[in-house]
């Protein structure tokens, strides 16, 4: 079952001569085997090809912790030895000519590209041929959905993610696996293919925060977070119900009250936090932002082909068309401006817990709403959901952690102490 270790364990496993690339990549390409039919996670994957690598990743010394770790890479992220399609019928078939940044750093770091993951149309909301892991008839959220998926069903132990409004923290919250936002910024975004420049992140899916934590850290050069001394901290939380608390559905908002309970009962402070009057207008502004960008990154897709373009994203296209300059600016200023507000009640709290989504998966039609994820991208902060409990149809929930922006290292670390005192309870 070398498929269930996590990346940080099977690095271990590795480093230690316990365990080769090979065996990992052959176990992950049997679940794949096995559930590819049901689950239709990947766009792309050649098990033969994902085995040479591994073959010569044994003959080669260990250049990184992510040395011989299979990886998913979302399909709006350029591969040179993979079709890159993004989730759109008008590049069927397209082949870059070069890796994208991050998946270039991740083969110089010795990481194993399994595969292209699923993605919606342009990485929008537009649904694609990839369901629940757990009940073929949900979605398992979008548009990083593929990528949750295959986490989630044990065929990788990583996949990156992308998210321009909730589309790594909510399929993550759907599937029952940890979704990671880092700080706008952090991942270089070469080579992905762009909706909006000024909110486009990669991130990633994982089964553990560690193993969140380690990618990044090798993508970015950050130092190793410890999860040693995690024990005796106390962070200082913030239950931030967002303007749209009453967007969940009740066992969400029953989840993340439950929460907030046994977090206090184990001694740490937790206290109850109302954004001010301007931060009601973010998701409406991160729309018309997100909006008036998508207009002007897909003119070619919009001009030459727009009868390959589904419905709704031409209406959000069109839409995005009829924002003037003025209004874009507007908007721009306004979530600037709360950026400098959210940096001031970070004085007061290591990190927000919040919603993750408004309820477990939908039905397979859609690919839920955004609701909880549009304002922390547009003020660009760091965002982690983890698993915890689930709702009435028996499919899984998440929590929603939030730092200041930079503030990656801290928010692994308090994230951890989350999921171990929500795991003792």
């Amino acid at each position: 079952m070398h498929n269930h270790l996590s990346a940080c364990e099977a690095s271990r496993a590795i480093a230690a001569g316990e365990l080769t690339a090979e065996a990992l990549a052959a176990a992950c390409l049997e679940r794949v085997r096995e559930r590819e039919a049901a689950v239709q996670a990947w766009a792309f994957i050649d098990p033969e090809a994902a085995l040479k690598q591994a073959r010569a990743l044994d003959r080669q010394p260990r250049r990184s912790r992510l040395h011989g770790i299979p990886v998913g890479i979302k399909d709006v992220i350029d591969t040179h030895d993979m079709p890159t399609e993004y989730g759109s019928k008008i590049y069927e078939g397209h082949q870059p000519g070069c890796d994208a940044a991050c998946v270039a750093q991740i083969r110089e770091l010795g990481g194993l590209i399994l595969g292209k993951a699923v993605s919606t149309e342009f990485a929008t909301r537009h649904p694609n041929k990839t369901r629940h892991p757990l009940n073929p008839e949900r979605s398992p959220g979008g548009s990083s959905s593929g990528s949750a998926a295959a986490v989630a069903d044990f065929m990788v132990p990583i996949a990156l993610g992308t998210q321009t409004s909730s589309s790594v923290i909510r399929p993550a919250a759907y599937c029952g696996v940890v979704g990671y936002k880092p700080s706008f910024g952090m991942i270089n975004r070469a080579g992905l293919k762009f909706l909006s420049e000024s909110l486009d992140t990669i991130g990633s899916l994982t089964r553990s925060i560690p193993d969140a934590a380690l990618l990044v850290e090798e993508l970015a050069g950050l130092p190793p977070t410890s999860f040693d001394d995690i024990g005796g901290l106390k962070p200082r939380i913030g239950f931030c119900r967002t303007p749209w608390w009453d967007e969940a559905d009740d066992a969400s908002k029953a989840n993340l009250e439950q929460a907030a309970r046994t977090l206090r009962a184990a001694g740490t402070r937790v206290t109850d936090v109302e954004l001010d009057e301007p931060f009601a207008e973010l998701n409406d502004i991160q729309v018309e932002v997100s909006s008036y960008e998508f207009y002007r990154a897909l003119t070619f897709e919009r001009t030459r082909h727009p009868e390959l373009i589904s419905p709704h994203l031409l209406r959000r296209i069109a839409a995005g068309g009829s924002i003037t300059r003025e209004r874009y600016e507007a908007g721009v200023a306004a979530a600037r401006e709360c950026r400098k507000r959210i940096a001031d009640v970070f004085r007061e709290f290591d990190v927000l817990l919040a919603p993750s989504a408004p309820g477990e998966a939908t039905t397979i039609d859609s690919t839920g709403e955004p609701t909880f994820g549009l304002m922390w991208t547009l003020l660009r902060l760091p965002c982690l959901t983890l698993p915890h409990g689930s709702g009435p149809a028996g499919l899984p929930l998440g929590i929603q952690l939030i730092a200041s922006f930079g503030r990656d290292a801290v928010l692994f670390r308090y994230a951890e102490w989350v999921a171990r005192t929500l795991d003792r309870r």
